[in-house]
């Protein structure tokens, strides 16, 4: 077959035109360089190699046996949980910056307002976001996505992967009702959701560095980027926060909070109502969608650093507060608007970071004293009453039996396999073994948030299926599945109180298919759906290696209707 001539970065392909060849799907996904420049050394836990949870596991142990109790593990608090932040990864901040940078760099709460109402609960995820974040996309309690007429989906275009000169961060996806939006190098780009047919594109000066999956009800969201490009193996910081709307494709504004006369480097973005947070070990700060307009910042006479922020109906901040063994993370609600808080729960000492699951209703997961056991991050989750700051309950979930991870060190949203809904946790459990001989499966299951204990709901993969949750659709849930070599990956819809499994769409078992859903799981992949449209998507771009010839993409969507 001829090929056509080759494609500008960012400029969908035939998805008929050269496949990956076989083998591809068995690399790993590229790891983070200079466009991920707060990112430690080691391996991000978040960043899942294929292999994770793969059949060449050990069995899990069963999650439906007798429930861990709901207290803390025994012994003496030890090490923080998790991978630890590391400071020397921020190479570009000399030693007088940061020490100029931390005494400004927690209290965020009591500066000037500028003034708006800013209350109405009006922000909503990206539909077919990864992680949860409350019931989005339903209308009166019910979920809005319609079974497909033909289940049967077919490629609808194919965006090739930019080429890098360095590992570089193109994380950042958005699908409206109008448009599906995509970071790539230096550029948000906007595609029509059939064709692939560029709608628009917003230059940036650098590259991304973060980007939140909440979108405003009238389209907008933000994002951190560097301020130019940076040469190979280095990094600009992490400087600049934007706010896009992906209606016009308009990029509305750009913002830096100086420490002294040195812009501060954030590790994560947020949006909540109309109020853009971005937070990090050196500072804070929060910011009207619509102008711009510093909302609050940070305060130098405060003695807590800020960790990070969960957005969407709620904002919640969580700030790491003294040091050492009496250092304390305090989860807080907040107003989006004054940055007043409206309420506080303090985490025992010992744990040194924590994930925001979900801000309405509060859900936090962390990794009490290391005890996951496998860097996800996730081994307790803890329903906090959003009002009184009180705990509501605790629930122990061992990384032996669940699937859920959670970055918890930068972007504190950054979760899969748990989402959040009808005052329950749905989530994902590790592979085990299934029915049939050398098969493996596993289940999603709920747990209620107000009693800690699981409902007895089970939806399950079948044999060589994997099952991982993707966002509520109203009191449904919405998950993704993996699939077995001979067959094609699903979404499907799991009814929240039956929890009957309804197939959404279904992938066509090709070589090039298959190629494409193994090397963008959702376990390191960014993956959204909605009305019959699924569009997965890589979080990097690399150099080009001699390693493989294979064609890589940026970009590959589905439609029903094959």
């Amino acid at each position: 077959m001829t090929q056509p001539p080759p494609h500008t970065p960012d400029q969908p392909s035939n998805p008929y035109a050269q496949q990956p060849g076989h083998g591809y799907p068995n690399q790993p996904p590229p790891q983070p360089g200079h466009g991920y420049p707060q990112q430690p050394p080691a391996p991000n836990p978040y960043a899942q190699q294929p292999g994770y949870g793969y059949p060449q596991q050990p069995p899990a142990p069963n999650p439906y046996a007798q429930q861990p109790g709901y207290g803390y593990p025994g012994g003496q608090p030890g090490q923080p949980g998790g991978p630890r932040r590391n400071n020397a990864a921020l190479f570009i901040v000399v030693a007088a910056v940061v020490a100029i940078a931390l005494i400004v760099g927690g209290g965020v709460w009591y500066a000037k307002s500028s003034g708006g109402d800013g209350r109405k609960n009006d922000t909503a995820n990206s539909t077919g976001g990864t992680g949860g974040q409350g019931a989005d996309g339903g209308e009166n309690g019910k979920g809005t996505e319609k079974v497909p007429t033909d289940t049967t989906s077919k490629v609808l275009f194919q965006v090739p992967l930019p080429t890098a000169q360095d590992t570089t961060v193109t994380a950042g996806s958005w699908l409206t009702g109008k448009v599906y939006a995509k970071t790539g190098i230096a550029r948000i780009t906007g595609y029509d959701p059939d064709t692939g047919a560029k709608l628009w594109t917003i230059p940036l000066s650098g590259p991304v560095c973060r980007a939140t999956g909440h979108v405003s009800a009238d389209g907008r969201t933000a994002v951190v980027f560097q301020p130019r490009m940076p040469a190979k193996g280095s990094t600009a910081g992490c400087t600049q926060v934007a706010a896009i709307d992906l209606t016009t494709g308009k990029k509305l504004w750009t913002r830096t909070v100086k420490s002294g006369d040195v812009p501060v480097d954030f590790d994560n973005v947020t949006v909540a109502q109309q109020t853009v947070a971005v937070g990090g070990s050196s500072g804070g700060a929060a910011f009207d969608l619509a102008s711009g307009k510093v909302r609050w910042q940070p305060k130098a006479a405060d003695s807590c650093d800020d960790a990070g922020y969960g957005g969407g109906a709620k904002l919640v901040a969580v700030r790491r507060c003294g040091s050492g063994d009496a250092g304390q993370l305090r989860v807080q609600t907040l107003d989006p608007v004054s940055g007043k808080v409206l309420s506080e729960y303090r985490m025992a000492s010992g744990i040194d970071y924590a994930s925001v699951v979900s801000t309405d209703p509060l859900v936090v997961a962390a990794d009490v004293n290391n005890s996951a056991g496998d860097g996800s991050g996730f081994s307790d989750v803890f329903s906090i009453d959003n009002r009184t700051g009180a705990l509501r309950t605790r629930i122990s979930t061992p990384g032996s039996s669940y699937a859920a991870r959670c970055d918890g060190i930068y972007e504190l949203e950054k979760c899969t396999g748990v989402v959040v809904g009808n005052d329950r946790l749905y989530l994902a459990t590790e592979r085990h073994d299934g029915d049939g001989d050398y098969t493996k499966t596993n289940e999603i299951v709920a747990f209620d948030l107000g009693t800690g204990k699981q409902t007895g709901q089970r939806a399950d993969a079948g044999d060589n299926y994997t099952i991982t949750p993707l966002r509520m659709d109203g009191p449904d849930v919405i998950a993704y599945k993996n699939a077995p070599y001979d067959k094609g990956a699903q979404v499907v819809s799991i009814d929240g109180g039956s929890f009957k499994e309804t197939k959404l769409l279904e992938n066509p078992a090709t070589t090039a298919v298959k190629a494409v859903e193994t090397t963008m799981s959702p376990d390191y992949a960014e993956v959204r759906y909605s009305q019959g449209h699924l569009y997965l998507s890589a979080a990097y771009a690399h150099a080009p290696t001699s390693s493989s010839s294979a064609k890589e993409y940026l970009v590959t969507a589905f439609g029903a209707g094959g």
